[in-house]
């Protein structure tokens, strides 16, 4: 599989680790759209995502990944079309430090569907480390509730290893013959 130009799409609640998981891969300086947060976000962190994030992955002389970051508010969820529009796949990173991780999952599976139907999907749960309840067993029966049949992994969205591991994870389940690539 050639992997010229094609886009992955990471996506998540506010404070998941999207800009973050982007510029730690990123072989150039991230493009981002962040402003300052006015609504209850601003509780979470001082600014927000409001249109993406853009990272490159340089695979070779012509071959480059390009990160896109949703915003994760449900008010600029129009952007979610927008750039998950021609991408290979979805890595959607969860907190787990929400109040409801648990509906977050439903609510970003459910808002991607349409992309999941015909797209992959890979699941990284943020801040496991901090907070050990729920549990990486407990989004793996909640996605089995969903029946959703995808690799879900604790990360730290910091850590290049632990994003590099989602990344190759999704394009696995894109084309197998990629790990031998």
């Amino acid at each position: 599989m050639s992997l010229v130009n094609k886009k992955i799409i990471f996506t998540g609640p506010v404070g998941a680790g999207k800009t973050t998981a982007i510029e730690i891969m990123s072989d150039i300086p991230i493009i981002s759209t962040n402003e300052e947060a006015t609504d209850m976000t601003k509780e979470r962190k001082p600014q927000t995502t409001v249109a993406m994030d853009y990272g490159r992955i340089n695979i070779g002389k012509n071959e480059k990944i390009h990160l896109y970051g949703t915003p994760g508010q449900e008010r600029f969820s129009f952007m979610w079309d927008i750039l998950t529009e021609g991408a290979l796949g979805l890595i959607l990173l969860l907190d787990n430090s929400r109040e409801n991780p648990k509906q977050d999952l439903k609510f970003y599976t459910q808002s991607f569907q349409s992309f999941i139907d015909k797209g992959e999907l890979v699941i990284g749960i943020t801040r496991l480390d901090e907070i050990k309840s729920p549990s990486l067993n407990d989004y793996r029966n909640w996605a089995e509730e969903l029946k959703l049949n995808v690799p879900i992994f604790a990360v730290d969205a910091r850590q290049r290893t632990d994003i590099s591991s989602l990344l190759q994870a999704l394009l696995y389940s894109i084309d197998p013959g990629v790990a031998a690539a």
